[in-house]
């Protein structure tokens, strides 16, 4: 078989299963995707408090930027690691109450470094079957062994942690998980994990839920021992933060090769991010917004003849099934200025293909308003 017969095989079979892949090229003006010429209401984005156009923050970008440059000219460990990282670092690590606070470029080289750097062959990584692709795939490429637990079956968990193990145990999850919405119940999970370490990655939680926007665990009065925060949601920018003790950071800092190996991130970027917790932690009138916005929608869609999944969050998923129904009625959407995404396999299991929608607190009540008109009349189609 040929490298040209391969790759064209794997691509037909995406097509077939119409689970291709396309990007658009756009631009955003915060709740609105302008594509070809054409604006659309954008309910396919993670900008959940609208800090993406934030003016303070752009501000204190170019502040950076005028400051620092706008590259970090290197690894954190040659002469990457600029004072707006240590600055941010501190803050974070203050506002979440941990001992120290690493930054990463994403939420994906996080989630990677950690587990690549902890586990060993003799260990186990116990893991919510529905964890983000970081998280699995990581857990899959290392040498420990690594076992799924029912979706936030604290149960299935349980048993999986009590079976004989020579090494030490990891248990994963999402504090809200990103196809789903839904949240994992942090509190049954700590209650249960024993002598393992917890691992929360709380990307979709951080912003939105706890006093001060401090996330899904300080909403469940759980602290992990290692908790994954991301900056792409809520904060409306990019990378990355792993809170964790001084031990585990000193650790991480020698055996981590995401961290060693990579250039770090502008520390322009570092010191918006500044800004951003900043703002955050009084954000409370925009997590109330939202707040306002997803029982609106909920309630509204109760009279809608669609599946909406279970969720309480800002990730507002409409179950369809069927992948060809799913990119049709992402098309009609469109049609009517809509912008959703159709996800379908194998980013979610096979037939459970979704319109992922999403709110923000800087949509207005006319957006909800005009995509749930839409979708009422396309349920009846």
């Amino acid at each position: 078989m040929s490298w040209q017969y391969r790759i064209s095989a794997a691509l037909d079979e995406r097509r077939t299963a119409n689970a291709f892949r396309t990007r658009f090229v756009g631009e955003s003006d915060g709740t609105g995707f302008i594509h070809d010429g054409q604006r659309y209401r954008n309910f396919s984005g993670n900008d959940y408090l609208g800090f993406s156009r934030h003016p303070a923050i752009i501000g204190a970008w170019q502040q950076g930027a005028q400051r620092y440059g706008v590259g970090s000219g290197g690894s954190g460990h040659v002469t990457g690691f600029h004072q707006a990282h240590h600055e941010l670092e501190h803050t974070l690590a203050d506002w979440l109450g941990y001992q120290r606070a690493l930054l990463f470029i994403s939420g994906f080289s996080a989630n990677q470094a950690v587990i690549q750097a902890l586990m060993q062959k003799e260990d186990r990584i116990v893991a919510d079957r529905l964890s983000h692709a970081s998280l699995l795939e990581a857990a899959s490429l290392n040498p420990a062994t690594l076992r799924r637990f029912q979706h936030n079956d604290v149960g299935s968990l349980q048993a999986l942690l009590s079976k004989p193990l020579s090494g030490q145990q990891l248990v994963v999850t999402e504090g809200v998980f990103s196809m789903d919405g839904d949240s994992a119940p942090l509190a049954e999970i700590h209650a249960i994990k024993g002598t393992a370490l917890m691992m929360v990655d709380d990307a979709h939680g951080i912003g939105t839920f706890g006093e001060g926007g401090r996330g899904s665990c300080a909403a469940a009065n759980v602290k992990p021992d290692i908790l994954v925060v991301t900056f792409g949601k809520a904060f409306g920018l990019s990378g990355a933060a792993v809170l964790c003790s001084d031990d585990l950071a000193d650790y991480l800092l020698q055996f981590a090769r995401h961290l060693i190996y990579s250039t770090a991130m502008p520390p322009a970027q570092a010191h918006a991010l500044s800004t951003a917790v900043a703002i955050i932690r009084k954000a409370d009138d925009a997590r109330a917004r939202l707040a306002r916005h997803i029982d609106y929608f909920r309630r509204q869609m109760a009279h809608i003849p669609l599946q909406l999944a279970r969720s309480t969050t800002a990730i507002q998923p409409i179950l369809v099934g069927d992948n060809q129904r799913t990119l049709h009625v992402a098309e009609r959407l469109r049609a009517r200025g809509l912008w959703v995404t159709a996800i379908r396999p194998p980013t979610v299991p096979v037939g459970s293909a979704r319109l992922r929608v999403t709110l923000s607190a800087a949509h207005e009540d006319s957006d909800i308003d005009a995509l749930l008109e839409a979708l009422d009349d396309l349920s009846r189609e």
